[in-house]
């Protein structure tokens, strides 16, 4: 119908699993940075967003296939426009550690 072989189409559908794959990976990245920028724990802007610390933990991960009412809800918690979301990251590489506490 459209000329391509089942393989070509397979070859297709990987390549943009691929990029879906980076795009969610970058978003998540670019959630985290403008979070520390604010000096948020991931447990407080999981409080604010209603969502858990896990949750927000698979989305900076770039594990969850986030929904356009998800990314305008954190854009709003961050202050920022929709498509600074879509901005890439400044660092690709997460970071694993815990973060300060500071003093009430």
């Amino acid at each position: 119908m459209f000329g391509f072989k089942n393989s070509d189409c397979s070859k297709l559908a990987f390549m943009k699993s691929l990029e879906t794959d980076e795009i969610l990976f970058d978003i998540g990245r670019r959630i985290a940075e403008l979070r520390t920028e604010r000096e948020l724990t991931q447990e407080q802007l999981a409080e604010l967003a209603g969502i858990t610390a896990q949750y927000l933990q698979r989305v900076e991960g770039g594990r969850e296939n986030l929904t356009i009412r998800s990314l305008v809800r954190f854009a709003n918690l961050l202050e920022v426009q929709l498509q600074d979301l879509l901005t890439p990251p400044k660092e690709r590489e997460i970071r694993i550690s815990r973060p300060r506490r500071t003093s009430d």
